[in-house]
C-alpha cells in the first residue's frame, strides 16, 4: 500500500515496511523450520495396537483403507491411489509406480498375511480400478476420511502425542512403525528406511545399494502385522 502511494506521488521517502535492506537488519532472521511449517504429527506408540485392532473391527471403506495403511507403513496417498493392477497375487507384492511415489521411484511393498487377507475381502475390480474408491465413481477416498476415522478411535477424540503435543494423524503410524523397528527389533536401520520409501541421504551408501531387500522386508512387515494385532 505504501509503495503504491509512493508511485502515485501521494507520499515521499522509502517504504518503512520493506524487508530487504531495512527490516531484515532490524528483525530476527526467519529460520528454515518456520518456512516449512509445523513438524509432522506422530501417533502414540502405546496406542498403535489399540487403534490398529479397532480399525480392523470397524466396517466401511475408510476403516479398511486405514488398516491397510497401518499394515504396510505406506503414505495414505499411495494407498488411496492404489489400483488392482499394482498387486501381484502370486508373489504377494504391491508395486507402486514411480509417478505415484514421493521420490519418483518405483517402490515394492511385500504384503503381510493380514494385508493380503484384507485385499481378498474387498470387491475385486478390473485392473485399472481403485482398490479403495471413494463415494464418487472413479475418485479415491479422501484424506479427510482417514483423519475423521482416527479422531473417532479410542481412547478419545483428543488423541494427543506425548512427545509432540499434537493431535495424531494417519502419517503418525509410519513414525510409530519406524520407532518400533528401531527400539524393539533387531532389523537394520536401512531396511526400515527402504520400507518407508525414504531417500538415502548418504550418496556413497545410495550408490552401492542395488537391491530393495524385499524378502527380508517381508519378514519385518509380518512381524509388524503380528505386533499390531497382538492384545
Amino acid at each position: 500500500m505504501l509503495s503504491f502511494a509512493k508511485a502515485k506521488k501521494l507520499r515521499s521517502g522509502e517504504n518503512p515496511a520493506i524487508w530487504r535492506g531495512h527490516l531484515d537488519a532490524l528483525l530476527p532472521k526467519q529460520g528454515k523450520d518456520r518456512a516449512r511449517g509445523p513438524p509432522r504429527r506422530t501417533s502414540l506408540q502405546q496406542d498403535v495396537r489399540l487403534h490398529a485392532r479397532t480399525a480392523c473391527k470397524k466396517r466401511g471403506q475408510g476403516a479398511r483403507t486405514l488398516e491397510f495403511t497401518i499394515l504396510t507403513g505406506s503414505r495414505s496417498g499411495e494407498v488411496r491411489g492404489m489400483r488392482w493392477r499394482e498387486v501381484d497375487w502370486a508373489s504377494g507384492v504391491w508395486t507402486i509406480p514411480a509417478e505415484r511415489m514421493k521420490g519418483a521411484r518405483t517402490h515394492r511393498v511385500p504384503l503381510s498375511s493380514r494385508a493380503l487377507e484384507l485385499l481378498n475381502e474387498l470387491p475385486k475390480g478390473v485392473a485399472d480400478e481403485l482398490v479403495f474408491p471413494g463415494e464418487r465413481s472413479g475418485r479415491p477416498l479422501s484424506d479427510m476420511t482417514l483423519s475423521a476415522i482416527i479422531k473417532r478411535l479410542p481412547p478419545s477424540s483428543e488423541w494427543i502425542d506425548a512427545r509432540s503435543g499434537k493431535l495424531a494423524t494417519q502419517h503418525g503410524f509410519r513414525s510409530s512403525f519406524r520407532d518400533r523397528v528401531a527400539e524393539r527389533t533387531d532389523y537394520p536401520h536401512e531396511m526400515a528406511e527402504i520400507a518407508l520409501a525414504h531417500t538415502i541421504d548418504n550418496k556413497v551408501e545410495a550408490a552401492y545399494r542395488r537391491g530393495d531387500m524385499l524378502e527380508k522386508r517381508r519378514e519385518m512387515m509380518e512381524a509388524w502385522c503380528r505386533w499390531c494385532a497382538a492384545k
